[in-house]
């Protein structure tokens, strides 16, 4: 019974005492993966990386041969094999979804461990708090970035530049203060007013002056489109606020 034969590849990967490429790893578990047998061939030092790219022609490694034929880095290596290969460019709603899923989430366990039940009234006050405190975080990483990427749609930003750098401390303040469910005479102002003129600035852009944005909610390096994710962020606010203002008369 004659045995299938075995399909070889062949992986060149920068692996240093400094540096592994994570690329290699990835491409060698590609193929693995795949079914294939690989020869890996590590590439220990600058000099012999370097080497090997004047030799091939190339400019990065990691580098693939299958049956001898160069198939180029991970990216090459996944458009062989028909895996897609993800555009760093492409709008997405992934960051803004992770937010929302893992603070919902978070809101329930924080239910559960107080009142020994996940559906609580409360959970839904720490759902949208919750939230604010880890989109105030995704911003405070770079408030430079955040606050360039938001002078382009907010309107007060616009008429007085230093509430872009102000507004990502604004809204942790609010939601730490809604998440204790203290000082409500300040937060209930704070989110009543940064996300009252969020919510005017992004219908602005983009209902009215029909603007291409990229939002700001998530920080500065995402590419998440202005429009609805950015609107229902602010009116979670205000909603918060006039909910916990009659709450507390």
């Amino acid at each position: 019974m004659s045995s299938l034969p075995t399909r070889t590849a062949t992986l060149y990967r920068m692996v240093t005492d400094t540096h592994v490429c994570p690329y290699g790893l990835k491409a060698r578990h590609l193929l693995r993966q795949a079914g294939y047998t690989v020869e890996d061939r590590p590439l220990t030092t600058r000099e012999a990386t370097d080497r090997f790219k004047a030799e091939h022609g190339v400019t990065t490694t990691p580098q693939v041969f299958i049956a001898g034929e160069r198939v180029g880095g991970y990216d090459d290596l996944r458009r062989r094999l028909g895996r897609t290969v993800p555009d760093p460019k492409a709008v997405s709603y992934r960051p803004v979804a992770a937010v929302f899923c893992m603070t919902a989430l978070m809101a329930l366990a924080a239910s559960q461990a107080a009142y020994g039940t996940p559906l609580t009234v409360r959970a839904g006050e720490w759902f949208i708090a919750f939230s604010m405190c880890v989109l105030a975080i995704l911003k405070l990483q770079n408030v430079e970035t955040f606050s360039s990427m938001f002078l382009g749609y907010d309107l007060l930003a616009r008429t007085w530049v230093p509430y872009a750098s102000i507004y990502p401390y604004a809204e942790a303040l609010a939601g730490l203060l809604m998440a204790a469910g203290v000082l409500t005479w300040l937060s209930v102002p704070v989110a009543l007013v940064i996300g009252g003129i969020g919510a005017v600035s992004v219908f602005k852009a983009v209902y009215l002056d029909r603007r291409e944005l990229t939002c700001a909610c998530v920080g500065g390096g995402s590419n998440v489109p202005l429009g609805f994710v950015s609107l229902t962020e602010n009116l979670m606010m205000v909603a918060m606020a006039v909910w916990m203002a009659a709450m507390a008369l």
